[in-house]
């Protein structure tokens, strides 16, 4: 449940406090007053983060929302007007999921330049349009595809809204298959766009939603850094230095667990890399859902640790036997694509898949009088994982 909600979290919150602050009568004034700073405060943040951690995907994506408000400021006054307003509304989706899906390139770097002339030239080719083709463009861009009433509510034509919902389902299929990718801002901060192209041109809605956007951006870099630094990519796990944060921050009896697994070295040799990460995200899956309430943490390499608070040594013995047991007693399934690099003396021809049994040791210390310190509790409870891989392997040692 935690995980589901956590698709949602801070995005959703977001756009529904930007929705309140523009709907609300009583919000009505601080969202005008707002409407004066937030926008130049969320492009300082989102530059300062772009340069500082060399995101140049929120620079693009800020310069982007920065041509929208240019375009929006204007107004719809002018046939002209219109047409820009209707070309940059097609546009702009496909340029949201061209910054979101290429990978990061810097900003002056010749792949950054080609981003910029890319950005101008299409400028140019809309003035141009505008210019010299209005008639033909605009019929383009105002095509109709369902009947008008469907989308009066926007002044975003039909084309536009395909091309909206079309990217949407787009970023949410890149943000699925890989959940920790930067796509799920774009995702939401596209909603926050729409949002701003759809909204009244009186008040502030416009600037806010246009702002609203960037922060969601903005979010996003600063949580794919805390992920970086303390989450473990491969396993989705705490990393280490999460770990060696959330140690000292528990107060009275804690115990440590030290799990490793079993003769990995020769399992990477025989299966490869690929199939030795499947097996650490296997393993990790079992021990996130640990009995006794222990926190699992990718510790480096095939080691992770599991923290229980508030339990002592003995309390946590018999839920980490039931833990070794459901590794053992689990039938990891190698995937086809996974085959030894010798083939098998016995091989007789194609197989189902390969179960295998993975195995893990795990050492056990408390803090106690002679282990005060949680650096003392790491060290004891690793070696008795060495006791535990020296009697033998699979097994639990204190």
């Amino acid at each position: 449940m935690k995980r589901f909600f956590s698709r949602f979290v801070p995005e959703v919150p977001i756009l529904i406090g930007a929705l309140l602050l523009l709907r609300l009568p009583a919000l009505r004034g601080a969202a005008t007053g707002l409407a004066t700073v937030f926008p130049f405060t969320v492009v300082a943040a989102a530059l300062l983060l772009g340069w500082r951690f060399n995101r140049s995907r929120l620079v693009f994506a800020i310069a982007l929302l920065a041509l929208t408000e240019y375009v929006l400021w204007n107004g719809l006054d002018t046939s002209r007007d219109r047409l820009s307003f209707y070309a940059l509304t097609f546009l702009l989706p496909i340029n949201v999921a061209l910054v979101a899906l290429l990978p990061e390139r810097g900003t002056l770097t010749a792949a950054g330049l080609l981003r910029w002339v890319l950005l101008a030239v299409q400028v140019i080719i809309v003035v141009l349009l505008v210019q010299s083709f209005p008639d033909p463009t605009l019929k383009f861009l105002t095509t109709r595809v369902l009947p008008a009433r469907f989308t009066a509510w926007t002044p975003v034509p039909q084309p536009s809204i395909i091309a909206f919902i079309t990217i949407g389902v787009l970023l949410a299929m890149a943000w699925l298959r890989e959940p920790q990718s930067p796509v799920r801002g774009y995702f939401y901060a596209l909603m926050a766009v729409f949002a701003a192209l759809s909204w009244p041109t009186t008040g502030p809605g416009q600037e806010l939603w246009l702002a609203t956007a960037g922060l969601i951006l903005v979010v996003a870099v600063i949580e794919a850094s805390y992920l970086m630094a303390y989450r473990d990519g491969l396993t989705e796990l705490p990393g280490r230095r999460a770990l060696n944060e959330a140690l000292p921050r528990l107060s009275g009896q804690f115990t440590v667990a030290m799990v490793d697994v079993d003769h990995f070295k020769r399992f990477n040799d025989t299966y490869g890399h690929d199939a030795g990460d499947h097996v650490l995200r296997l393993v990790a899956a079992r021990l996130a859902q640990a009995p006794g309430g222990g926190t699992a943490y990718r510790y480096g390499g095939e080691e992770f640790a599991l923290v229980f608070a508030g339990k002592g040594q003995d309390e946590c013995v018999p839920y980490l036997e039931e833990l070794r047991e459901t590794i053992e007693t689990s039938r990891f399934t190698m995937r086809r694509r996974f085959r030894p690099r010798v083939k098998p003396k016995n091989d007789k021809g194609r197989k189902s898949r390969q179960a295998i049994v993975i195995t893990v040791s795990i050492g056990v210390a408390e803090r106690n009088h002679r282990n005060a310190s949680p650096d003392q509790v790491v060290q004891a409870a690793d070696k008795a994982l060495y006791r535990a891989k020296e009697a033998g392997r699979n097994r639990v040692a204190t």
